[in-house]
């Protein structure tokens, strides 16, 4: 599809607008499209992204779900494609990785929940689906490793202790905090959290290696089995307690 130049000038001048916007203002005052026609700048270098940011929002319902939405169906949209749709998905990677990157350097003891939460919750930021990560702790508490060790659908991350006790052991974890979050619903630990905790606490006591808490993240919400006392019987102590 050709564009007249007099449209290509219209739009061009309307990008570096919406960019001396944002540089001057930051995104506090743009609506939700405007965001994502800034971003849409970056995949598709000509044409009019509005109308396109309009379709994906109204096709999956909000900006947080159009940027956790499958690339294949991001792709499908009209005037995406697979360029702009890898772009997308890809921003939500990248907000955790900078946010997890930012703490990890910090090498701060997690010596209460509330550092632990603040280093596990940008881990799950933007995930569909579920996750299960084990952090391995120094003798000092501080991270040697956040391992990865299940990944499944929205309602299930399958683990098994065998990863868990290998991730432990591979990086020498002095203890460990475990981490999952649900991708919808709230924070509050399941009757499968709970004997998930203790199948892995009786994994790793042999080893010596302690559970200092198990961290739940629901969006920005999350629960800690140790500030809530659910980790009695299970290891001696935890970081809330």
């Amino acid at each position: 599809m050709s564009h007249s130049p007099e449209k290509e000038n219209v739009h061009l001048g309307h990008r570096d607008r919406l960019r001396a916007r944002f540089l001057e203002e930051g995104l506090d005052g743009f609506e939700d499209h405007q965001v994502l026609e800034l971003l849409l700048f970056q995949a598709i270098p000509r044409g009019d992204t509005n109308p396109i940011a309009h379709r994906l929002i109204k096709r999956f319902g909000s900006f947080a779900a159009v940027l956790e939405a499958d690339p294949t169906d991001l792709a499908t949209v009209e005037g995406v494609g697979q360029r702009a749709a890898a772009f997308l998905s890809m921003i939500p990677a990248v907000t955790r990785r900078y946010f997890h990157d930012r703490v990890a350097q910090d090498r701060s003891q997690l010596t209460d929940s509330e550092a632990v939460a603040g280093y596990v919750v940008p881990l799950m930021a933007g995930r569909s689906e579920e996750v299960f990560y084990v952090l391995c702790l120094d003798t000092h508490c501080r991270v040697l490793y956040a391992a990865l060790v299940g990944k499944g659908t929205v309602k299930d991350a399958h683990v098994h202790p065998r990863h868990v006790v290998e991730a432990a052991l591979r990086h020498r974890a002095s203890s460990v905090v475990l981490a999952h979050n649900h991708p919808t619903g709230t924070a509050k630990p399941s009757k499968h959290d709970y004997r998930l905790t203790e199948i892995l606490a009786r994994a790793l006591g042999p080893l010596e290696i302690r559970i200092l808490d198990h961290i739940i993240v629901a969006g920005e919400d999350w629960y800690s089995f140790a500030r809530n006392g659910d980790l009695h019987g299970t290891v001696s102590e935890g970081v809330g307690q």
